[in-house]
């Protein structure tokens, strides 16, 4: 029986599989047990992504940063149209699935201790649900501040989320119950993921509603100006204040 390897870049593998393969089987567990096949398609392309991340993605603007890159999809398309892209991953996988694909910049960093100049950025884009790195509502602060320093006057933050109130499963309906007893919003949430052997490290997963996120960014010096998509699933355009 093949030993599972534990706090190993489980995500990484699974991009690596997938470019060299074809499609295969990631699981996200929940820290309730849950668990769940599939998820996002980490290598599709714009036509098929749906129209209100298209819609978001017509108003970047600048030079961009993108959190949580990924395989590089949407660094790929940006580079397409001519903006100046760095992409940043904690997964070295990932980092390297991106390059091989074409992406010009990316980097194996992570989301909490970024080292970039002052006003390097007029963009930073966090999609594929990747407000969700936030993590949890402490944490919204000081990351907040440190993306106002990095980015210009004009910075701008393009995040996608799920609303995690839109469901009716049980399971999911359960958690937040037993989110809101311990004091925390519906939607935090700490998962991780599996694939083959590996077993990738816990990480605090934050999913919030229009509203709470609106809520959230009160007083830290950044405001929604748009909410694009009326589904579960919505973009958010966020501003400096």
């Amino acid at each position: 029986m093949k030993k599972t390897r534990k706090d190993a870049d489980a995500f990484g593998h699974y991009l690596w599989d997938f470019h060299r393969k074809g499609p295969v089987p990631e699981i996200v567990e929940r820290d309730d047990g849950y668990i769940k096949g599939g998820g996002l398609n980490y290598f599709s392309t714009y036509r098929r992504w749906p129209t209100y991340l298209r819609r978001a993605l017509r108003l970047v603007r600048g030079r961009v940063l993108d959190v949580g890159c990924g395989a590089g999809q949407h660094v790929l398309y940006l580079q397409s149209k001519g903006f100046q892209v760095i992409g940043i991953d904690t997964s070295p996988l990932a980092v390297k699935v991106s390059r091989l694909r074409g992406v010009r910049d990316v980097r194996k960093m992570s989301f909490y201790t970024m080292t970039f100049r002052k006003r390097t950025f007029d963009t930073v884009v966090m999609l594929g649900n990747n407000f969700g790195l936030f993590g949890i509502p402490r944490r919204m602060k000081p990351l907040l501040r440190s993306l106002a320093r990095i980015t210009t006057s004009r910075g701008r933050i393009i995040a996608e989320c799920r609303d995690p109130y839109k469901t009716d499963d049980p399971d999911h309906l359960k958690y937040h119950k037993i989110n809101r007893a311990r004091g925390r919003l519906s939607g935090q949430t700490r998962i991780r993921v599996r694939y083959r052997s590996f077993v990738g490290p816990w990480f605090d997963y934050l999913f919030v509603s229009k509203h709470e996120m609106k809520t959230l960014l009160k007083g830290t010096g950044w405001r929604v100006r748009t909410f694009l998509g009326n589904g579960s699933q919505y973009c958010a355009v966020i501003e400096k204040e």
